[in-house]
């Protein structure tokens, strides 16, 4: 019953700025990881910037220092802050997330994506 409902994407100028929010909702115990990943035409789905509870923080070289990505508990929701868009980071974006159920256990679902586009 948990879903993962992307918002946020759209056109965008190169240079500019955008906030894509994922929303969470369901049986979530709490949260282990969260993650966003982008798939550009004709290219492999990669990942672009990744934290865990553990204090993992994996972030692909083309966005350090442009990406962040941050969580808030009380609206079981996670953002991605772009800044200084390139045409480069076109693609359909994908959130994940990493939880535990009521029952203890650890799953992960994906969000259905939101379309990024970046051009003059």
């Amino acid at each position: 019953q948990v879903q993962l409902v992307e918002s946020g994407g759209g056109l965008v100028q190169p240079g500019g700025s955008l906030r894509l929010s994922c929303a969470a909702s369901g049986n979530i115990l709490s949260i282990y990881a969260m993650a966003w990943y982008r798939q550009a035409p004709g290219k492999e789905r990669e990942l672009v910037t990744a934290v865990t509870n553990g204090g993992m923080n994996n972030t692909a070289d083309s966005v350090k220092g442009r990406f962040t990505i941050s969580r808030d508990n009380v609206k079981n929701a996670m953002y991605l802050k772009m800044n200084s868009l390139k045409p480069e980071d076109t693609a359909v974006y994908y959130c994940r997330l990493g939880y535990r159920d009521s029952k203890g256990g650890y799953l992960e679902i994906w969000g259905q994506g939101t379309l990024v586009t970046v051009s003059a």
